[in-house]
């Protein structure tokens, strides 16, 4: 898999950092491959590839090389903060890597137009008498009926078939009806069964649909043979425009199907490969989507590797991997095989329990045999609906790819060691500056975003062993009445959510509970009440005043002398602790501070995400406030039915009181506020002529 992922959003361009460049370089090894170029939030700039990857590499940071470059590669060079990198077997393996890997990433500097919101899903609402089919990057379910295709890595490809198919096979082209009583321009053209006025019955319109849903499926030639039968019936009976039709459609789908070629592996099956590579320690685990030929995902996982040898070891080395080793195996060979098949397992399990079954190949390739084999093929053919096969290859094609997938993960094995000692260096360094008796282990970082007081929010981030712990975060909306659009107040915010946050320790410590007992017991997979979540460093992002602000909180609380709290000051990088006036004796660069930097970082970006998030939904429902009689409540009920502000301008005051908690009288009022020019105009010519002239506008903007 990748190598070279990010440390952190507080890693420079590594131009500014000769030493850690020359670390980066020295990792890439002297084989061919694809190389991908990230910046400091964890983008990727540029893709290429390489016979010899590290030699292509490092010619971007040659000295004098920027002469020959363009000024794009040379302003891309200024912003590289990490190189990330994929071996293959030879070039000609990477070049088609590339192509593939620049469509599903479109990076700035490949490709000059790119879309950096989330990969989207194509989705066809099964629930509904006529279905809708659109593209979405929410996936959220209304109905068990619903489904969703996807998610695509080329957006521009998706909308490009998404148009293809609507020209190639009649289907309802817009969300809601442009006229009540009479068909648009696209029933008339064709694009359009008249679904508005019912022209075509429910299972008539599912039926075509579901022919189109084949396309999404990547069952093409299963369609393409479907049509030809169905072209030729036509054909038999003499009814030469249906076959005409059906011919048209033969050709759309060949056109669509033009560049879709294979480029790795079979093009017929869809397959995840997983395999890993492990020091004894951690085992580095990889997960590579193979989707028609192409690799379209790659997934990192890290394993205590000691935790699953002893669970072999205390079993016996016994169970069904250890079982279907070969007599000539040596003892140690099967315990390995064991270990390596319990560490994929929980990999499996955590991985496919968090997707959708539409999301789970039909074919998995593993490394080394699952202890539960059969057990787990079952469980995922059920969440699949259909059978999964999990496969051990031990020759030809499919070996070579879980050799790659090896590969992979041994480079980025190299990477976790490196980093887990970096990070202990780093953790160690911390408890030397905050005069700690071990290395912390849990570390949280907090920051205040707002606007002049407005859509106040908060962030805590979590640190664990030096690295992001993002399921830990939160985000917390301050509540204080003080606090608001012109008034602001950062050291109450900040004590506010602290108070929040340890407000059930400080519960339990009055209630006469043991918080040692309570911290040593929170670490334990057995504890399972809720309070495994103390900190060993508490860090406020900003200076003294934050800081004393929290630590009266915090003897509110009477949990003042049990939490270790510092504060990281923006200007000059300074830790203070509680009660000192000066900071303490440390350099920004020190591998400490710079923990506790990454940290700040963290936290920063994630508040103003959710600040941003906040201020959004705010000013799209002050929209729908300025209507008379709409309150918070039918605001958010009109938003859930219509899933957008476009949805209900385009809708007809009929519709709208179809709305939850909407009349006639109030939808209309709705109506009116978006269309205020049909009652203002008293110049107007005669309604019989002004609407059908404006109506035939919109059946020709349609």
């Amino acid at each position: 898999m990748s190598h070279g992922i990010a440390q952190g959003a507080g890693s420079g361009p590594l131009l500014l950092d000769p030493a850690r460049l020359k670390d980066r370089l020295g990792q890439i090894p002297a084989e061919p491959g694809c190389y991908l170029m990230r910046d400091g939030e964890d983008r990727i700039l540029y893709i290429g590839k390489a016979k010899v990857l590290r030699h292509r590499v490092r010619s971007y940071f040659q000295s004098g090389a920027g002469h020959g470059h363009s000024p794009r590669i040379r302003l891309m060079v200024r912003q590289i903060c990490e190189i990330e990198f994929i071996v293959t077997d030879s070039e000609a393996e990477a070049l088609a890597l590339e192509s593939n890997l620049i469509k599903q990433n479109q990076p700035h500097f490949n490709v000059l137009l790119k879309d950096d919101k989330k990969y989207p899903y194509l989705c066809i609402t099964w629930s509904e008498a006529y279905p809708r089919i659109f593209i979405t990057r929410r996936r959220r379910f209304h109905s068990p009926l619903d489904r969703f295709y996807g998610p695509y890595v080329d957006v521009g490809l998706l909308r490009r078939t998404l148009a293809l198919v609507k020209r190639v096979f009649p289907l309802r082209q817009r969300p809601q009806p442009l006229h009540r009583d009479r068909t648009c321009l696209n029933f008339d053209i064709g694009r359009c069964p008249g679904v508005c006025q019912q022209k075509i019955s429910s299972e008539d319109y599912h039926r075509s649909l579901r022919q189109v849903a084949m396309v999404f499926q990547g069952r093409n030639e299963e369609l393409i043979a479907l049509l030809r039968e169905q072209m030729e019936r036509y054909a038999e009976r003499l009814d030469f425009e249906s076959a005409a039709r059906v011919r048209d459609q033969l050709q759309g789908l060949d056109a669509l199907t033009a560049d879709q070629k294979m480029s790795i592996g079979d093009s017929s099956v869809s397959r995840d490969v997983i395999a890993l590579a492990s020091d004894g320690r951690v085992a580095a685990v990889q997960l590579f989507q193979m989707r028609a030929g192409k690799l379209v995902g790659r997934l990192g996982y890290t394993a205590d590797a000691v935790l699953q040898e002893s669970s072999v070891a205390s079993a016996g080395g016994g169970g069904p991997a250890a079982a279907r080793a070969s007599p000539g195996d040596a003892e140690d060979d099967g315990t390995a095989a064991s270990a390596n098949g319990l560490i994929l397992q929980r990999v499996i399990e955590e991985h496919y329990s968090q997707v959708e079954g539409v999301e789970i190949p039909p074919e998995l390739l593993l490394q080394a045999p699952l202890p539960q084999q059969e057990l787990i093929e079952a469980w995922l053919s059920e969440l699949r609906g259909r059978r999964v096969r999990l496969l051990v290859p031990q020759r030809q094609q499919k070996a070579e790819l879980i050799e790659l997938v090896v590969r992979n993960a041994s480079y980025e094995l190299q990477r976790a060691q490196r980093a887990s000692e970096q990070n202990q260096l780093a953790t160690e360094d911390l408890a030397q500056l905050l005069d700690l008796a071990v290395p912390p282990r849990r570390i949280e970082g907090y920051d205040i975003s707002h606007i002049q007081g407005s859509d106040a929010v908060a962030s805590q981030v979590v640190f664990i062993d030096g690295l992001p712990a993002k399921q830990h975060y939160r985000k917390y909306r301050i509540r204080s009445s003080a606090v608001r659009a012109g008034h602001s107040d950062d050291f109450m915010s900040m004590a506010e959510v602290i108070r929040r946050r340890f407000r059930r320790w400080a519960q339990a410590k009055a209630e006469g509970a043991d918080l040692a007992e309570l911290r040593r017991c929170g670490g334990s997979a057995l504890h399972t009440d809720g309070m495994g979540d103390w900190p060993d460093v508490v860090m406020i992002d900003g200076g003294k005043g934050q800081l004393s602000a929290v630590m009266e909180a915090l003897r509110e609380l009477d949990l003042d002398q049990e939490l270790v709290v510092c504060s990281l000051a923006k200007q000059r990088e300074e830790v203070f602790l509680p009660g000192e006036k000066q900071p303490l004796d440390s350099e920004p660069d020190q591998l400490g501070v710079a923990l506790l930097r990454r940290l700040r970082d963290e936290a920063h970006r994630f508040a103003v995400t959710y600040h941003r998030q906040q201020r959004g939904e705010r000013m799209k429902r002050s929209r729908l406030g300025d209507i008379p009689g709409l309150g918070p409540r039918r605001v958010r009920d009109l938003l859930a039915h219509f899933r957008s502000i476009d949805a209900i301008q385009l809708a007809s005051p009929e519709t709208i009181a179809e709305a939850p908690g909407m009349g006639p009288a109030l939808a209309r009022q709705v109506w009116e506020y978006f269309h205020p020019q049909e009652d203002e105009d008293p110049g107007a010519a005669s309604p019989e002529a002004g609407d059908g002239e404006n109506e035939r506008s919109l059946e020709l903007a349609g």
